[in-house]
């Protein structure tokens, strides 16, 4: 299958262009090129030349244990979620009455684990807060 034809015959990509750098700035290229996530080196050096900016992207390390967490406590709810769901069904199918308050009582207690991921969820935003918004 060939390759779409650009509107703009200017916008091809038809001169080799071959220079020579020192050491460290390929360093520097190379480091560019990692940091903006950009396929090749030479694709830095295009946006250089063009006057294009280049976005750098930047991953904070220390926030990694913190969204495991917040995975976590989301994949706790989710399946806390399904479980009051399938309670409550069989609740509202229930006929005899020691049945519904057992199925209440069930649904009450799940009710107090979403309540405590909750609050470990409203502690955890209350200190990524107070980092994010500092002065």
């Amino acid at each position: 299958m060939p390759r779409k034809k650009l509107p703009n015959s200017e916008d091809l990509l038809s001169h080799n262009l071959i220079i020579r750098v020192s050491e460290t700035l390929f360093k520097k290229l190379e480091k560019l090129q990692k940091e903006s996530h950009s396929p090749s080196i030479a694709e830095v050096s295009r946006k250089i030349l063009n006057g294009q900016r280049i976005r750098i992207y930047q991953q904070d390390a220390t926030m990694n244990p913190v969204m495991e967490e917040l995975a976590g406590i989301r994949k706790e709810l989710k399946s806390i979620g399904i479980n009051i769901n399938q309670v409550v069904r069989k609740f509202n199918g229930a006929a005899a009455e020691n049945q519904r308050s057992y199925y209440a009582m069930q649904t009450a207690e799940l009710y107090k684990n979403v309540g405590e991921k909750v609050d470990r969820l409203l502690d955890m935003v209350s200190k990524l807060a107070e980092k994010w918004l500092q002065k």
